[in-house]
């Protein structure tokens, strides 16, 4: 995040008199005509009943285990002792465990180990292409890296060639071959007309039935002439075999003779011959087309160097080549035999990218269930079978064929996926078994630990009290889950109880910017007849996902967007700048990205726009999204300079520091603007370890303050000068930067304010700063979790609650109230109020204190299992390494 300075102030917590911190560190920071007769009657009631649909949450097609952290820390612990050979498959499977989390991130940095650990070329070749796919718009990123000299190493090619080894110790007599006495010097090969002289000893030395013709008991090892004619090879190919068996090179030969030379060289078992034709062929596969062609050939000649180059080609064309039918028959065809000459011992890991991206493309197409059948065939371990039958059982759902998607589910369920459950109750209630499904669920959830999702799959089968109590409790156990929201704000809406169903809605919304929940919030909007507020939901919608249908996909957005502007006076440019700058100061991130997407209609710079797009949307933790709007925003530079800017910023939020650096600095030579400032202080900062670059980040900022700029940014910038002056203890420089900022309107910097004031001892002063920041704010649960530190523990307790209500995400409350609980020698309780938040939150620093509180307590298993799960989300972590290290040796 580029909103403010992670300052070392803040890494610690500065609660001396309260002190339950023994145990805790605190981390801040850290349309149709139908569509207009539709829209146009919205407001009568059976219309409004219309709009306000939700529907059912899907089977996902993910591996959610029961208890995703003994998996975790089981996958460690193989890690720490298998093979070289088995480490991706390992990594493979803690992807797929943090794709059930939706975990981007993590799933990204496994899927990176895996390709870091391959052990073969095939598993480099599907995980360096798995990681393309994931990053496919970030292929910008490689191309500005190597303009400062650096490149991105995944994204680079694998020269297969030279990297896959042929084993030809099988022709080991190949040498004694060679040497063997033979009266007649040179024998000729007729083929048709023409003769071919060749040294017989050399072809002799291509393959034991060589020799054995030439050197053995054969009539043709007495003859000087031998009729080769019906053997499908050309005089030109066989002249070639000649040159070498003399030269050991193909040289100059074209590709339709290198075929006939495969062919010919199979027939003949003249492995070298096979093998350097394999890899000539290879060589040569450079499109698409010549991938196609060629595949055929080398899955029928087993040519595996062939076969590989021609997958290198298809999978370097995802996902545009599944669009080709001629690739989907070659991935959906190939047997067993087939998949281990083109891939070696990588099927399953091929296939789970195949699915994967045919998934995206559609769910329910043949080429999907025909990958899926692959999977399936290629699975191994327990785990792997049972991702592959839930997968292939809800592309089955999803094309009707519920037996089939039955038996799958079964299938997986007995493999100990408890998960696919959820796929047979859908199946029992399509069937009109509602109670049958209910009881299933019923006896899952008695039978284990319920999460959240096992009650929101059984609210699906009743109604009434128990439908809501079911409701509440998948949101008390996982508030991540959108459905049980959607479902209350609805119904409430259909009672007509507005405001309860707006803040229902809004619950979510302040923590989770989930597409269909503002979706069904713009429905409310269209049924109260709020058009502004109804603009504002739908191109927040549009932002995020510029294509996104709604009314169950029957309706572009866009098309709505246009009949709602019909309903809402036009703006003009100044009326968006002072509508952009009412809601950033009072941090209405969702009506700022509404107002910056009107503005980028007009005919304002949209490079700067598409900038502030991107900040927002980082605050609302879109990553994705942001990148996006910031190559949208170089895309539409006005100047070299501030596309320079805006190359650092893509270069920085992806890992890239100090080319980061290196951009602002070129920008800085071409002109001297504020945000070329700005991104020197801000990556100088982040990157450098010496105390003294404190210096150098003032005068940047000081510098960046000199230059044209809007208040917004200033406000930035004087928010972030105010932080590095409290690193050093500058509290009065540090106070009158917070207040200039305040000035204008910068609301963020009370935060500073109520810092500086506690610094001075005035915690009250503090708690009062707190207070505004929470009145002008309307993204407040942030605020909320920093006046914690400022009051007594009792009114700490009690903010930290709201914090919970607010933003359920947020990790510090959790571990509060843990360590007040383990102050009070209230064990069980600390650990089960951390457990609440793991269930459905993959954090490091819960984990760790989890596992702090396991050793405290004695249980040395338990600790070991959350060292290592933690150690999975970040392996990195000195002092979980430290920790596991010494609980591992106790355990020992």
């Amino acid at each position: 995040m580029r909103t403010f300075f992670p300052s070392e102030s803040c890494k610690e917590s500065q609660l001396h008199a309260l002190n339950p911190q023994s145990w805790l560190q605190v981390e801040r920071g850290k349309l149709s005509k139908l569509t207009s007769s539709k829209f146009s009657s919205c407001s009568s009631s059976s219309s409004a009943e219309s709009l306000i649909k939700v529907p059912e949450p899907p089977v996902l097609p993910f591996f959610k285990p029961v208890d995703y952290v003994e998996v975790l820390a089981q996958i460690h612990e193989e890690l720490e002792s298998c093979p070289p050979q088995e480490r991706s498959n390992l990594y493979l499977l803690q992807f797929q465990v943090f794709r059930g989390l939706g975990e981007v991130k993590l799933m990204r940095r496994s899927l990176r180990s895996a390709w870091q650990k391959s052990s073969t070329v095939h598993e480099k070749l599907v995980f360096g292409a798995w990681l393309k796919y994931e990053k496919q718009r970030e292929e910008l990123i490689s191309d500005l890296l190597a303009t400062c000299g650096k490149c991105a190493e995944e994204f680079g090619p694998i020269d297969i060639v030279s990297q896959l080894h042929a084993d030809l110790n099988s022709n080991s007599n190949e040498t004694a071959i060679m040497n063997a006495d033979c009266n007649l010097r040179n024998v000729i090969f007729r083929i048709g007309d023409e003769k071919i002289v060749c040294d017989r000893k050399k072809i002799a030395g291509l393959s034991a039935p060589f020799h054995a013709m030439l050197n053995g008991c054969f009539s043709e090892s007495l003859c000087e002439i031998i009729d080769f004619s019906e053997n499908n090879i050309s005089p030109l190919g066989f002249k070639a075999i000649s040159e070498f068996s003399v030269t050991g090179n193909l040289n100059e030969v074209s590709p339709n003779i290198l075929l006939e030379i495969l062919i010919f060289a199979n027939k003949f078992c003249c492995e070298r011959l096979k093998d350097a034709c394999d890899r000539k062929l290879a060589s040569l596969v450079s499109s698409v087309e010549d991938a196609v062609e060629l595949m055929e050939f080398a899955l029928q000649e087993n040519s595996s160097v062939l076969a590989a180059s021609c997958l290198r080609v298809f999978l370097h064309e995802l996902p545009t080549c599944l669009n080709d039918d001629r690739v989907v028959e070659i991935f959906s065809h190939a047997d067993k035999q087939k998949r281990i000459i083109m891939v070696g011992a990588a099927s399953f890991s091929l296939y789970c990218l195949l699915s994967e991206v045919a998934m995206n493309l559609d769910p329910q197409s043949n080429k999907t269930a025909c990958f899926l059948e692959r999977l399936v065939e290629s699975a191994e371990t327990k785990q792997q079978k049972l991702l592959a039958f839930h997968q292939l059982g809800c592309v089955r759902l999803l094309r009707k064929e519920y037996d089939e998607a039955e038996r799958l589910f079964e299938a997986a369920l007995n493999a100990g996926h408890i998960y696919s459950v959820s796929g047979l109750a859908r199946l029992g209630y399509i069937r009109g078994h509602r109670l049958w499904a209910y009881d299933r669920l019923s006896s899952v959830i008695s039978s284990i630990t319920p999460l959240g999702w096992m009650y929101q799959e059984r609210s699906l089968y009743c109604e009434g009290i128990n439908k809501y109590e079911d409701l509440e409790k998948a949101t008390e156990l996982d508030p991540t889950l959108t459905y049980p929201y959607m479902y209350r704000a609805a119904s409430l809406m259909r009672r007509q109880n507005v405001q309860a169903a707006l803040a229902e809605i809004n619950r979510i919304l302040g923590f989770k910017l989930a597409l269909e929940c503002l979706e069904l919030r713009f429905c409310f909007y269209l049924a109260l007849e709020d058009y502004q507020a109804a603009l504002c939901d739908v191109q927040a919608i549009l932002t995020l996902s510029p294509d996104y249908r709604m009314f169950e996909g029957r309706v572009a957005a866009y098309q709505l967007r246009t009949l709602v502007c019909e309903h809402v006076g036009n703006w003009t440019t100044a009326d968006c700048w002072m509508q952009l700058y009412e809601r950033w100061s009072s941090v209405d991130d969702i009506g700022s990205l509404s107002v910056i997407y009107q503005m980028l209609e007009s005919d304002a710079p949209k490079g700067v726009l598409y900038f502030r797009q991107s900040l927002l949307l980082l605050r609302l933790n879109c990553p994705e999204a942001a990148m996006q709007s910031l190559q949208l925003a170089r895309q539409h530079a006005s100047t070299e300079h501030e596309r320079l800017v805006y190359e650092g910023w893509i270069l920085y939020d992806t890992g890239h520091c100090e080319e980061g650096l290196r951009k602002a600095e070129e920008s800085i030579k071409l002109n001297r603007s504020f945000e070329a400032f700005f991104l020197k202080a801000y990556a100088l900062a982040d990157s450098s370890r010496d105390p003294s670059g404190s210096v150098t980040v003032v005068s940047l900022l000081e510098d960046a303050l000199k230059c044209p700029s809007d208040r917004l940014r200033k406000g930035q910038a004087l928010n972030n000068l105010g932080s590095v002056y409290v690193d050093h203890g500058k509290l009065d420089l540090a106070g009158d930067c917070y207040i200039n900022a305040l000035k204008i309107r910068h609301t963020r910097a009370h935060q500073g304010l109520a810092r500086v004031h506690f610094l001075r001892n005035d915690k009250a002063a503090a708690y009062e700063e707190m207070t505004k920041l929470i009145e002008k704010a309307r993204n407040n649960a942030s605020a909320y979790e920093k006046r914690s530190e400022y009051c007594d523990r009792e009114l700490a307790k009690a903010d930290l609650e709201i914090v919970t209500k607010l933003d359920p995400l947020r990790v510090y409350p959790y571990k509060y109230r843990a360590a007040v609980f383990m102050d009070n020698h209230k064990e069980k309780e600390a650990i089960a109020e951390l457990s609440r938040a793991i269930a459905f939150k993959a954090d490091l620093h819960l984990l760790h204190l989890r596992a702090a509180f396991y050793e405290h307590i004695g249980d040395v298993l338990a600790a070991l299992r959350d060292c290592r799960a933690a150690l999975s989300v970040d392996p990195n972590h000195q002092e979980m390494l430290e920790f596991h290290s010494r609980v591992n040796s106790h355990e020992l």
